[in-house]
């Protein structure tokens, strides 16, 4: 029972002191009339013993893998005005699952430079002795780490273990790059924004003003709809909240008529101005969701998405209207800075998806980039995909050539043949001028490997319900034994994260904070909850549930001096 209780704390982030409460001791016995009361030191003594037991599991997991790729992230400590990073493995497993667990969870002390960023990493790599199977390492796009990826790159380099000589080694985060892009944007228009989120503030501030607000809205037929409040970091937020009250414009026109101290409504052309932010953001709302989601979808599907991005992009900047010249504009200035050179992982990724093969690139490059670059882009990926596919065969023989020199016997090195060495002599001779003859006269081609194969047969051609169902691990699980190799390259090359961190964090351009109780402990404490708790969901499946974000607490907590009720907040329209 106490493993259980130890194993609760971890997997949920309970303060240790909770098994010293009476309500939980009065439960528990409840459950469980043998139960005896343990203290706050014992559970925590649980609590490392998991962590190490969990720990084991996972390195003879690691053993087990060829290859795999990190994301790193760094979390701030409030309190103690500390910073971690957390490192995290990504990796398909020999069921074709993909998996991700947390291998560290360290302090990074000041200054935090690049070096020291790289430090972290390398050690934590060099402990769980996988240092020599990474393929890539996600980051997101601060100075530092880029600073950390050269020297990352260098010390790698150094021992041959790269892949591809680091070619797709350095991967830039790419929810980062679409927050940056959606903040730039959003900065065109903040002071439509600004009305707006006066508007929704204004509405809030006393029961009889949404109630009048709610009869406005049935008298319209409108839809129901909670008036959402955004938190000015949260970009999403943002989101909701403007494409909530746009459907609702007619409500905060009609009831600004009526309320001569109401001076925030937008106007009909400021309402028009949110009607095609929303569109534009849908995109991005869209996209984020999907390549920041908590189980992390496979690299195949990114490309689609950026592509759709350009697309709209290229569309609303030649827009005539001038402020969505001028949002689209920045955004495709970020766009460009970031993906103007061809992103080799995602566009390998796809041609690994046996719904696009070379396909993929070949449709959208042209539209991404001009004549020539796109033809030389496509060339680019091609040769890379060659190269890649050119090592793992060199792996395999390899394997192959040391499976067959321990099976030979060295007695059976000798000739058992009766026939007179001379005579094998001249009919080795005479075979080796036969063979070169026949080569001199006949032209054999050479046989097609396993990517020449896959790339000249038939894409996968599925209807649209069926397509947007599809696994390509599962594809490539099922043909693991027609393309042996190939599917083993597939394999890492899909479980590389296009992005860093899960979508609770992706949208916000604040920093990941640590709660004041995890603030409050020792670093190896902090390692051992965090690391643990990872592990623990993991062996049992649970998925961690994110809490309320510390920037809503701080931002709703100013809404309370002013009296409001909980429901206010949410402004749920009845």
């Amino acid at each position: 029972m106490r493993k259980v209780v130890a194993e609760w704390v971890l997997m949920h982030e309970i303060s240790f002191s909770m098994v010293e409460d009476e309500g939980f001791n009065r439960m528990m016995r409840c459950a469980q009339p043998l139960w005896e009361r343990i203290s706050r030191f014992k559970v925590k003594k649980d609590c490392v013993t998991i962590y190490n037991n969990e720990k084991a599991k996972l390195k003879r997991l690691l053993d087990a893998t060829s290859k795999m790729s990190l994301t790193t992230d760094l979390w701030k400590s409030k309190n103690q005005k500390m910073e971690y990073m957390v490192i995290t493995v990504h990796f398909i497993d020999s069921t074709w699952k993909l998996q991700k667990r947390v291998l560290s969870f360290v302090h990074v002390p000041p200054p935090r430079r690049g070096i020291d960023i790289c430090n972290a990493i390398y050690n934590c790599l060099m402990g769980w002795g996988v240092e020599h199977k990474i393929m890539s390492i996600s980051m997101d796009n601060a100075s530092a780490n880029d600073v950390a990826m050269q020297h990352l790159k260098r010390n790698f380099s150094r021992t041959r273990k790269l892949l591809c000589g680091g070619k797709i080694f350095h991967v830039r985060c790419c929810a980062h790059i679409l927050n940056l892009m959606v903040q730039d944007g959003l900065g065109q228009i903040k002071e439509v924004i600004q009305n707006v989120r006066e508007s929704v503030l204004y509405i809030n501030a006393s029961d009889a003003r949404l109630i009048d607000f709610s009869k406005i809205v049935k008298t319209l037929s409108l839809p129901t709809r909670k008036l959402i409040l955004d938190c000015k970091t949260r970009w999403n937020s943002t989101y909701q909240m403007l494409s909530t009250a746009v459907v609702l414009k007619n409500a905060f026109s009609m009831y600004s008529d009526m309320d001569d101290h109401f001076n925030t409504c937008p106007t009909q052309e400021e309402w028009e101005k949110v009607e095609l932010v929303c569109e534009i953001l849908g995109v991005f709302n869209r996209t984020t969701n999907l390549i920041s989601g908590s189980d992390y979808p496979t690299a195949n599907l990114f490309l689609p998405e950026i592509y759709g991005i350009k697309i709209i992009l290229d569309r609303q900047v030649s827009d005539d209207r001038a402020f969505v010249r001028d949002m689209t504009l920045k955004m495709k200035l970020k766009f460009d800075k970031y993906w103007g050179d061809c992103n080799m992982l995602m566009s390998i990724a796809s041609v690994l998806d046996p719904r696009w093969k070379m396909r993929a690139i070949e449709f959208s490059f042209p539209k991404i980039y001009t004549n020539n670059e796109a033809t030389q882009n496509i060339a680019k990926v091609r040769s890379i995909l060659v190269e890649i596919y050119a090592e793992y065969e060199s792996m395999q023989s390899e394997i192959v050539d040391e499976a067959n020199f321990s099976t030979v016997n060295p007695s059976e090195g000798a000739s058992s043949s009766n026939v007179p060495s001379s005579s094998l002599n001249s009919t080795a001779l005479g075979f080796h001028e036969i063979c070169e003859y026949v080569r001199t006269v006949e032209t054999i081609p050479p046989p097609k490997s396993e990517l020449d194969l896959y790339i000249e047969e038939t894409c996968l051609m599925l209807d649209r319900a069926t397509s947007s169902s599809f696994d390509a691990l599962v594809w490539w699980k099922e043909n693991s034994m027609k393309y042996r190799i190939l599917s083993k390259m597939a394999r890492d090359i899909l479980a590389i994260p296009i992005t860093t961190v899960a979508s609770e964090a992706t949208f916000s351009a604040g920093s990941r904070i640590i709660d004041t109780y995890r603030a409050s402990l020792a670093p190896e404490t902090v390692q051992i909850l965090i690391c643990g708790g990872d592990w623990t969901r993991s062996t049992y499946g649970v998925k961690k549930k994110f809490k309320v974000n510390n920037l809503f607490i701080a931002y709703f907590s100013m809404l309370f001096c002013h009296n409001l009720l909980m429901h206010d907040i949410h402004l749920l329209i009845i």
